[in-house]
């Protein structure tokens, strides 16, 4: 694969990424608030803390996704 259409895949994938997140936005808050509660406090984020929201969230940005070409 040639650096240019690295570059390309990689535009093309952050152009779509706010249409991906409208559609995931109900997701997205969810995490987004797991990720805060967890890290307020005197705790701190470790990995797979939020793990279910996030596979939630991975699952519904890839399914937007396979719509919106």
């Amino acid at each position: 694969m040639s650096g240019s259409n690295v570059w390309f895949t990689s535009r093309e994938r952050m152009r779509r990424f706010p249409e991906l997140l409208a559609v995931c936005a109900e997701e997205a808050a969810v995490y987004g608030k797991c990720v805060a509660s967890a890290s307020s406090g005197k705790y701190e984020v470790r990995k797979d803390m939020c793990g279910m929201e996030f596979q939630s969230l991975k699952r519904c940005f890839i399914d937007a996704a396979k719509k919106i070409k």
